[in-house]
């Protein structure tokens, strides 16, 4: 009998031991990549009622697009000719997918990344949007649509870079940027012609423009602004607009053809 208690004494003993954590090997479960980050924790600054509209135009000869060759992947499967991003400018010489922020002006104030997500696609073995834009902190969703594999390769400078793979479609995979950066390309490495930019701001002052060329920023407060356009072919460009936080301003753009063309 005294045997057996000694036994069930230094059982007891190992089970406690257990319990506290002296024993334990298991590693903490990795956060899941697909789980939305909690939102930033800074003070959002009054916002104001002040919009800033503009438009930006191509001046030359546009180029004639592109046509890209998809036949590698059967499974992408074009409806028609498809062709290249990199400079579209409309009949108009309106000129689309230009990132349009506030670059200064907006001094030490602080704004909390919002909850909703920006949607980065995969559709027709292009990603859609072209270019897109979302604050640090906000979770970015990246989606598979297409019926095939798709690798997403984001080539940051000063925000951490990343490489993954999505199998299949419906896939999703949430990222989110700690930085401020303009631009962050994105590719995908089984499909060359692939490409994105994001632009990565501090604050909600941002915009693209659209196929009429046309952008808008909206509940900017009074100040003076510099107002920056980045075109991933044709550079930047940067104008001042001032604003009395009810009454707009306006920015207007104009690239000019570059010697590659």
């Amino acid at each position: 009998m005294p045997r057996r208690l000694d036994v069930c004494v230094f059982g007891s003993l190992v089970v406690l031991a257990a319990s506290c954590g002296g024993g334990s090997t298991e590693k903490p479960a990795e956060p899941s990549s697909t789980s939305a980050p909690a939102p930033a924790e800074a003070p959002t600054a009054p916002l104001g009622e002040s919009t800033i509209t503009g438009r930006i135009t191509f001046e030359g000869k546009a180029p004639t697009p592109r046509v890209i060759r998809m036949d590698s992947d059967e499974l992408c499967m074009p409806e028609g000719p498809t062709t290249s991003e990199v400079l579209i400018v409309g009949p108009d010489n309106s000129l689309q997918n230009v990132f349009v922020y506030v670059k200064e002006g907006l001094g030490d104030r602080t704004f909390t990344a919002p909850k909703t997500a920006v949607v980065l696609g995969q559709k027709g073995c292009k990603y859609t949007p072209h270019v897109f834009g979302a604050q640090v902190g906000q979770p970015v969703r990246i989606v598979n649509n297409d019926p095939t594999l798709h690798n997403v390769h984001a080539m940051p400078k000063a925000n951490r870079e990343f490489n993954f793979g999505q199998t299949k479609k419906g896939m999703e995979t949430i990222r989110t940027f700690d930085k401020p950066e303009v631009m962050v390309p994105f590719k995908c490495d089984v499909h060359g012609w692939m490409n994105a930019y994001g632009g990565i701001v501090a604050h909600p002052y941002f915009a693209v423009s659209k196929p009429d060329g046309t952008f808008e920023i909206t509940g900017l407060p009074a100040g003076t602004y510099t107002v920056e356009a980045w075109h991933e072919r044709l550079g930047t460009q940067t104008t001042r607009v001032t604003v009395d936080g009810k009454a707009g301003g306006t920015a207007v753009f104009a690239f000019k053809a570059d010697a590659n063309q």
